[in-house]
């Protein structure tokens, strides 16, 4: 599914910052921009909203949308190595992937169905002010949004946190922080899923979605074929009790990157180089 218009221009965007390794570099092009004073309230207004009654009851409507687009939508999404989850705990976990996609939050919330749990989604701020029906869904599908402030950091996002996985909730955050659209590889990854996942005490289901082509003949737009998902849930990463906070981050965060790169490298028979070539952005009739 293509969200969004410019994609020839977002492509252009991703292979700028992939040549310069600037891996968290924002690629869309009309992401809102607002001050720190605007995204404290906004997202201020959404937890208000959370807990008022027209907000649980948008909230039952929207997460009933949600599984209604989820099966709809991922019905030919594959999944591989879900023996991965046999051993993990029944209660809370934080799930990263990769971010290549409006929605590609689907693919993991139909994993998290297979499994019995519900998934909370950490956001960015600015996503609660997406135009449409994608602002309603960032509203109302059990998301976290996440304000880049030492004060939010600090406090609030690790008590919203606690209490997704306080209720054996699986909560999905992209350590690759922005989305690249149909950007295939694994890139860098930042510290901060890691440092809650060990400051929480839960383990990392570690995912990485491949992007198929279906075939050169179905188009979703002009430009670019239609595409599928593979999801390949990795070996779970646990902290370990004897590390400190920083060291447990650190190589929870390293062996994510190097399973993510693993699997890259295995389902798509190519060794991981970060210059960009067409084939990078999947179903571009460029590749």
């Amino acid at each position: 599914m293509i969200i969004g218009d410019k994609r020839e221009q977002v492509i252009q965007n991703i292979k700028q910052a992939a040549n310069h390794e600037h891996f968290t570099a924002k690629t869309e092009i009309g992401d809102p921009v607002l001050s720190l004073n605007e995204r404290t309230r906004l997202v201020s207004d959404f937890w208000q909203d959370q807990s008022s009654l027209k907000g649980k009851i948008n909230n039952k409507i929207g997460h009933a949308i949600f599984n209604i687009l989820v099966h709809t939508l991922t019905a030919s999404t594959k999944f591989d190595g879900l023996e991965n989850l046999k051993d993990i705990p029944t209660d809370g976990a934080i799930v990263t992937a990769n971010h290549f996609n409006q929605i590609d939050e689907f693919a993991i919330k139909h994993l998290a169905s297979k499994t019995h749990h519900q998934l909370a989604i950490v956001i960015e701020d600015t996503n609660l002010k997406l135009p449409g029906f994608l602002s309603y869904l960032m509203h109302y599908v059990g998301t976290i949004p996440l304000i880049r402030s030492t004060n939010y950091m600090g406090n609030e996002f690790p008590k919203h946190l606690h209490d997704a996985l306080a209720k054996n909730n699986w909560v999905l955050i992209y350590p690759e922080q922005e989305m690249w659209w149909n950007y295939r590889k694994p890139r860098k990854l930042q510290r901060g899923a890691y440092y809650f996942a060990a400051k929480q005490n839960v383990p990392i289901i570690s995912t990485f979605i491949e992007i198929q082509t279906i075939n050169k003949k179905e188009k979703d737009h002009p430009n670019f074929y239609k595409t599928k998902y593979i999801v390949h849930v990795l070996p779970p990463i646990y902290p370990q009790p004897e590390l400190s906070l920083k060291q447990n981050s650190q190589q929870m965060l390293e062996k994510d990157y190097q399973q993510k790169v693993a699997a890259y490298e295995k389902c798509y028979h190519k060794k991981l180089d970060y210059r960009f070539t067409p084939w990078d952005i999947a179903g571009w009739c460029n590749e």
